[in-house]
């Protein structure tokens, strides 16, 4: 007896055997990123020598700069009282690395409105001549270096500075926000309004002249008026510092203000 194996035709031949869901879907993904992959060579090419040749501009745009930057601030640092002989220092920052900026032929620096060129600050960059015109800003940090005075040992406050108390040192002028205080006679025998540490430089704020009398002391008010002299009396409005102006009410009830000359005169001016 013969054994018979019947054989599908049709529809039912393609059914007999089909591939799995998850094998398909697998061959067909990596079908899809072949093909991808193929067409993006070309693009990522692309990307990259823009990307390099973008860098290479950026690098000359800092170094024009630089140049500008140097020839602005010159010998010395514009602006400085007491400043003699600082040496200035820039250091750059990078352009934002998300900014695509379309070729320029002609670059342009420029100092943005209301900008010093002192310590952490920012110059402009502007495209005059290119298939648009762009402007951008590049960090900067401009040191100024130079002698000042700087505490030499701890001092709590109200203490009075001596010449012991502070040395000669090649700091930062700019690191701080205060001015430094650069004449000898601006700090010695003058108070220490806070602490002050080893190291610290002398600025603007951390020293007051002394106290020569309290807000209603009565003090004596000089008038020099070249050819004559005039003298009045008064009471302080406020406390009375070496070489400070001060208020003072005199006894008709005028208010004037002139400088604190001891404990118990103040000179007005004409």
């Amino acid at each position: 007896m013969r054994s018979t194996v019947p054989v599908l035709r049709g529809p039912a031949a393609v059914r007999a055997n089909p591939p799995s869901r998850p094998r398909f879907r697998s061959l067909l993904a990596a079908w899809l990123l072949a093909l991808a992959g193929c067409a993006l060579l070309p693009v990522v090419a692309r990307a990259q020598g823009q990307t390099a040749e973008a860098i290479t501009q950026q690098a000359e745009w800092i170094q024009l700069a630089e140049r500008w930057i140097n020839e602005q601030l010159g010998v010395e640092l514009p602006g400085v009282q007491g400043s003699t002989g600082l040496r200035p220092e820039v250091v750059f920052g990078e352009l934002d690395s998300r900014l695509r900026l379309a070729p320029c032929t002609q670059v342009e620096p420029f100092l943005p409105q209301n900008t010093r060129l002192w310590g952490r600050s920012r110059i402009g960059l502007r495209c005059t001549d290119g298939q648009a015109r762009w402007s951008v800003f590049l960090p900067i940090t401009v040191r100024a270096w130079g002698p000042a005075w700087v505490v030499r040992q701890p001092l709590h406050p109200g203490s009075t500075l001596t010449s012991e108390h502070a040395e000669l040192a090649e700091i930062d002028w700019a690191e701080g926000v205060a001015p430094v205080i650069a004449r000898p006679e601006d700090w010695v025998g003058h108070e220490a309004l806070r602490g002050l540490m080893p190291g610290q430089v002398l600025r603007e704020g951390m020293v007051r002249p002394p106290q020569l009398f309290a807000a209603g002391s009565q003090v004596k008010v000089l008038v020099d008026g070249g050819s004559f002299q005039l003298t009045a009396t008064g009471k302080a409005m406020g406390h009375g510092f070496a070489g400070q102006n001060v208020r003072v009410r005199l006894d008709n009830g005028r208010i004037v203000t002139g400088t604190a000359l001891d404990g118990q005169r103040v000179q007005l001016g004409l």
